[in-house]
């Protein structure tokens, strides 16, 4: 079920907390690109999959238009776009990842680019949307930003990311399992379990579903709503660009 975004809510502290550097953490995905798919598949349960159906029976992509995948890494995210008819880009900003999707997918687009200073035209993309990688970027604001400029009058924004847990005692059990359970599993799985200890600690700095939708309407998009799955564990906030921007 869709949510109605309380946009009304003071934005004051919905960043992230973590310092994150570029260069950082380009370099920390680079350094697990190999086995980035499997680890997440195991982390996450199995759920990896499911979510994405959700994500893409959110965004209705129809064969011809342009949607533009950011944080796309491998390209796993970026496949049903492509599978489906869409003229799909898989941008990221670590070339470790995009040297992995395209020599899985050659027939797919891949591009590298920074989501804070996109390499693409105004008005360029049907859809544009980021999984699992808001998260990352040094400021966010300023990523949906260039996400609303490449995007065309009336497109459409998807954005996926790790949520705050509806229930409350769930909440709390999930956050231990973040802390404590989440990086000694990924030692046994990943080519670098330091980069989940990164994954857990910047989960749980991350704004909850209102506090992002806040952020999402600051950023320029309207009719901005969300869908928790899972409890809450992952949420995908939906938007569109107005067909007129507001005069600044």
């Amino acid at each position: 079920m869709w949510e109605n975004a309380k946009v009304n809510r003071p934005t004051t502290g919905s960043r992230a907390s973590l310092a994150k550097k570029p260069e950082d953490v380009a370099s920390m995905f680079d350094e697990v690109a190999d086995r980035y798919d499997i680890t997440n598949d195991v982390l996450s349960l199995g759920q990896t999959k499911r979510w994405r159906k959700k994500l893409v029976a959110a965004l209705a992509v129809a064969p011809g238009e342009r949607v533009l995948d950011l944080a796309a890494g491998t390209g796993s995210s970026t496949e049903p776009f492509h599978d489906a008819g869409a003229e799909a880009v898989a941008c990221d900003f670590s070339l470790g990842m995009l040297q992995v999707g395209k020599r899985r997918r050659p027939d797919m687009t891949f591009i590298a680019g920074d989501a804070m200073n996109l390499p693409f035209a105004d008005d360029t993309f049907d859809a544009v949307t980021i999984s699992f990688g808001l998260r990352n970027i040094v400021d966010p604001l300023a990523g949906l930003r260039e996400m609303l400029r490449v995007t065309r009058p009336g497109g459409r924004l998807a954005v996926m990311e790790f949520s705050d847990p509806t229930n409350k005692v769930f909440n709390t059990v999930y956050n231990e399992y973040l802390m404590r359970a989440l990086p000694p599993t990924a030692r046994a799985v990943s080519s670098n379990p330091e980069a989940y200890v990164y994954l857990a600690e910047s989960i749980r700095a991350w704004p909850d579903q209102d506090h992002l939708a806040a952020e999402i309407s600051a950023a320029g998009y309207a009719a901005v709503k969300y869908r928790n799955l899972s409890g809450g564990i992952v949420a995908i906030h939906h938007a569109t660009k107005p067909r007129a921007l507001p005069a600044s």
